[in-house]
């Protein structure tokens, strides 16, 4: 496997239903005006990136990541969400994706499988595992990521702010 050559932020991934494109700092507003729904980030430890400074902090690390992607609607350009990838590990020839959010009207539907499935075939050019950090209480995410086939790996604490939180791992092994 050749890590070395995964561009982690390709110039557009799509499909019928969404189109991703890299995270770029005149997303902000458009971004912020969906984050800034309160019940996006009631089952997320970070719960406060629907204010303005929250968000900042969220975005920013999705910029210097050069991993992240802004989730359109296919059909009308509408602004879903947010997504990226993080810690690939050549070593382990695995890769994460997470911070992922999506607008609750978009909730339900095929927006973040599609998103998933085109990041995961993507990934997987590249590596043979994907990873997914999810919230202990994010019960609702935790759903969606076992629907992409994705079993609990582990349970682990992650810091964020200076905060140890309760977080499970799930993994996505490659199909040879």
């Amino acid at each position: 496997m050749q890590t070395s050559n995964f561009n982690l932020q390709p110039p557009i991934l799509e499909d019928d239903i969404v189109k991703l494109i890299p995270l770029e700092e005149n997303h902000f507003e458009e971004l912020f005006e969906v984050a800034s729904d309160p019940l996006i980030w009631e089952q997320h430890p970070s719960k406060d990136r629907s204010n303005r400074e929250g968000f900042r902090t969220f975005f920013d690390a999705g910029l210097q990541s050069k991993g992240a992607f802004l989730i359109l609607d296919k059909q009308t350009n509408e602004i879903i969400g947010t997504t990226r990838y993080y810690d690939n590990k050549q070593e382990n020839s695995s890769i994460a994706i997470g911070y992922t959010f999506l607008a609750r009207k978009f909730w339900g539907g095929p927006y973040n499988k599609s998103c998933k499935k085109l990041l995961i075939d993507y990934a997987f050019q590249h590596v043979n595992s994907v990873l997914f950090h999810v919230g202990a209480e994010n019960f609702r995410t935790q759903k969606a990521v076992l629907k992409l086939g994705a079993e609990k790996a582990r349970d682990m604490i992650l810091t964020t702010n200076g905060v140890d939180m309760p977080y499970f791992e799930y993994e996505l092994k490659k199909k040879e």
